[in-house]
């Protein structure tokens, strides 16, 4: 992740200095050819952390995919360089039980902490789109296919949720099941790729990849240690996996005969920040800007 992180800053710099270069078009790309686009998206989410069936970072359950929807505006300002604002809403999801190999020796520890989570996640972004083949025209004589590079921030709110023994969903940031009071409103890193197709005079089709970095580890309520929950409610003691910090209780699956490393103190995450893929679709309507011809006299 920290050579991905790394990739997505020099992509972001690479934009804001692509960005600046720009300027020089900016006689030659006049008002008059810039335009503004108002879009809608389908999308698939997925989620990269704890509960992954495997500790790296393309590892992914297909069976965790879930809907995303959004709208979206975008602003062409110079030849390849133009700005988008979108809202977006989406839900991630993932068990330990159904994608932990309980036969595996490196995965039934996962097994055996048995958690599981559902996350509803509203995002609000502002991206710098770069086409990597350019319109010096307006928009009636844009090109048929674009390929694109994206890049900028966002933020969203989340609020993970876990099924309890009974069935039912419960919030589990109000919990600290780790001892840690984190934020349901975060920051992430948008980045990727997609391609765009000309429909017809005003309609665009694009495909689209994208990445968010995110800077929090509890996008699945799982990322430190076990902590000590002696006086804590009976919800959180039992997303905790505490057992009056004896042996492993609540959720914790002890099935597979693993009786140890569930207590306070001992690792429960790997630490390290969660991520989030938006996959999918979007059809983009162009606003009929005014298109003036040159006066002669």
């Amino acid at each position: 992740m920290t050579k991905i992180f790394s990739y997505s800053t020099a992509l972001l710099a690479g934009f804001a200095l692509l960005s600046s270069t720009q300027q020089a078009d900016a006689q030659q790309f006049s008002k008059r050819k810039q335009y503004t686009s108002i879009g809608v998206s389908l999308n698939a989410m997925n989620y990269f952390g704890d509960l992954n069936p495997l500790t790296n970072f393309a590892s992914f359950h297909a069976g965790d995919t879930r809907p995303n929807i959004g709208l979206n505006i975008t602003h062409r300002f110079f030849p390849r360089v133009s700005g988008r604002f979108a809202l977006a809403y989406g839900r991630i999801t993932a068990e330990d039980n159904t994608n932990a190999n309980r036969d595996d020796t490196n995965a039934r520890y996962r097994y055996s902490r048995n958690m599981n989570f559902r996350n509803d996640i509203y995002e609000a972004s502002a991206v710098v789109v770069v086409d990597l083949i350019e319109n010096r025209n307006n928009y009636l004589k844009r090109p048929d296919f674009v390929p694109y590079l994206f890049g900028g921030v966002a933020g969203f709110h989340h609020s993970p949720q876990g099924k309890d023994q009974n069935g039912n969903y419960v919030d589990l940031q109000p919990l600290k099941t780790e001892g840690v009071d984190y934020s349901k409103f975060q920051f992430s890193l948008p980045f990727g790729a997609g391609v765009r197709y000309r429909i017809n005079r005003n309609l665009d089709a694009a495909f689209e990849i994208g990445f968010r970095k995110t800077f929090t580890g509890y996008l699945d309520d799982v990322s430190g240690n076990y902590a000590n929950l002696g006086g804590a409610t009976a919800p959180a003691q039992y997303f905790g996996g505490y057992n009056n910090g004896t042996s492993p209780g609540g959720i914790t699956n002890t099935s597979t005969g693993v009786a140890g490393g569930f207590l306070p103190g001992a690792k429960r995450g790997q630490g390290k920040n969660d991520w989030y893929t938006v996959t999918g679709f979007s059809l983009n309507y162009i606003l009929n800007p005014k298109i003036k011809n040159p006066k002669f006299r």
